[in-house]
């Protein structure tokens, strides 16, 4: 008999492609269950709709952990494995640019994504790469979307986007994507599966895991093309072209490694992320957020 997995998404976009795949390429049918999912308002938590019990798993962060940790609480969820072990948002400029180098930032407008751990990644990338955020003139504008309408209006020198948007501007003609933020800082423990902690010792949970697994597998080792036309259904305003080639350059980032842990190293490059951003105060136990993958 097939049950129902709620899951609900903090954002929505092929960065997410594990996850997305699970439902899309009929992984969780095979294990019996069928998928129902729904995205986040803007500026709400997908944690909220674990804890009031509406969803089973979402896509989030460990990060959203230290809100709580930083209050010397316990998380009331638990992060059990990874999306993504690489920041992927883009930087998009007017023009081509293959000389790009991130200290031209200095003095531009720069449409940066003002959630708080995109901000604080392309805070901690600047610094990777030589230039003084408070030099540049982040523009805060809103949504995702609201962004990329002030982009495709002529507001500011630079965006910073998460694929497919910078892809589509692209395609459209007007911006070219001139650097990775993820390229900038390497593995970190970006986005990740959550859970409330005594899901993880079920029936389903087991059935969710071995689902995941094999859509990670499969992700591994498809073309990005094939993992495209899975997926085009996901976003009927992306041209499939743009779908692949933002597909194709995360496989090649190595956002979606084969493990679905989340690793201590993973997790410890995200502290200094947040110690540099200023939203910690110390560096806190991996044990306190992450817990293991359920068995499968």
């Amino acid at each position: 008999m097939t049950k129902d997995i709620n899951i609900e998404f903090t954002r929505f976009s092929a960065f997410y492609s594990p996850l997305i795949l699970t439902m899309a390429g009929g992984f969780l049918r095979q294990e019996g269950l069928e998928s129902q999912y729904t995205v986040s308002a803007h500026g709400t938590s997908a944690i909220a709709s674990l804890i009031d019990g509406s969803v089973h798993v979402v896509q989030s962060a460990p990060s959203q952990a230290f809100t709580s940790l930083e209050k010397g609480v316990t998380p009331p969820v638990t992060h059990f494995a990874q999306i993504n072990e690489m920041d992927g948002f883009f930087l998009s400029g007017r023009n081509h640019d293959p000389g790009f180098s991130w200290p031209k930032l200095a003095g531009k407008k720069v449409l940066v994504d003002h959630g708080r751990q995109p901000l604080a990644m392309f805070k901690y990338a600047c610094l990777k790469r030589g230039v003084d955020f408070s030099d540049i003139r982040a523009i805060d504008n809103g949504t995702a979307e609201e962004m990329a309408d002030a982009f495709r209006n002529g507001e500011a020198d630079y965006i910073h986007a998460q694929g497919p948007a910078p892809q589509q501007l692209a395609k459209d003609g007007v911006g070219r994507v001139v650097a990775s933020v993820g390229e900038a800082i390497g593995p970190c423990a970006f986005s990740s599966l959550a859970a409330m902690r005594d899901w993880l010792g079920g029936d389903m949970a087991a059935a969710f895991m071995r689902a995941y697994r094999n859509a990670r597998q499969f992700i591994n080792t498809a073309s990005a093309s094939e993992i495209a036309e899975i997926e085009r259904d996901y976003f009927p305003t992306v041209d499939v072209d743009v779908l692949t080639e933002t597909i194709d350059f995360y496989k090649g980032l190595g956002c979606w490694t084969p493990h679905v842990e989340i690793t201590h190293e993973a997790f410890e490059r995200s502290l200094d992320v947040f110690l540099h951003a200023g939203i910690l105060t110390k560096r806190h136990a991996y044990e306190l957020a992450i817990s293991a993958p359920p068995a499968a």
